[in-house]
């Protein structure tokens, strides 16, 4: 899986300086939201990364942007940015192994966010931002633009890869109807006065 690189304040390029560049305080964190007696989860952790990291590409804007100012359009141009960190081969319609999942050779084609990657990360930032405040009516990166976009990279993909990416069908656990209850064999009780 695509891991989302941390940005310096240059705005272009991976922060691979010292750690205490590493360790700008962002603009919002998430540490306060869960407990420091409880040990975070992996999820929890990816979160809190990259909620920090788009925190991050909003201080490095130009000009800087506020949470509350932001849109689904600086939520397509930080997805956007993230591509050039990716590293999926996604094959262009001109290359000779557009379509084939295993390509035989190697090609010029870029390197790409995954699709399935974009989409959790966008998952854990629209659930950060909630968990920060922000209400789930003008969540960014819940808005209409970011979900189209998400599908049409998906599509492309799965078109350029030949990799399907359709929903894998639940497996319904069939159910019996219940069945009957067991016939006893009990004898038929006559009314008085009948005879046998």
């Amino acid at each position: 899986m695509d891991s989302i690189p941390e940005i310096d304040q240059r705005f272009g390029s991976q922060n691979r300086n010292s750690s205490a560049d590493r360790h700008q305080k962002p603009p919002v964190n998430m540490s306060s939201s869960s407990s420091s007696s409880t040990p975070s989860s992996r999820y929890e952790n990816q979160k809190r990364r990259d909620w920090n990291t788009f925190g991050q590409y909003l201080n490095n804007h130009n000009p800087p942007l506020t949470l509350s100012r932001c849109s689904g359009a600086h939520v397509l141009e930080f997805l956007r940015y993230l591509d050039q960190f990716g590293k999926t081969k996604v094959h262009s319609p001109m290359c000779p192994f557009y379509g084939h999942p295993n390509p035989p050779a190697p090609c010029p084609c870029p390197l790409r966010q995954a699709w399935g990657s974009l989409d959790a990360l966008i998952g854990r930032l629209r659930a950060a931002f909630e968990e920060n405040g922000g209400k789930p009516e003008v969540n960014p990166f819940g808005a209409r633009a970011v979900r189209l976009y998400l599908r049409e990279v998906r599509d492309m993909q799965s078109k350029a890869r030949g990799i399907s990416y359709e929903k894998k069908k639940r497996k319904h656990r069939h159910l019996r109807p219940p069945s009957p209850p067991p016939r006893r064999n009990i004898p038929a009780i006559s009314p008085p006065g009948a005879s046998r």
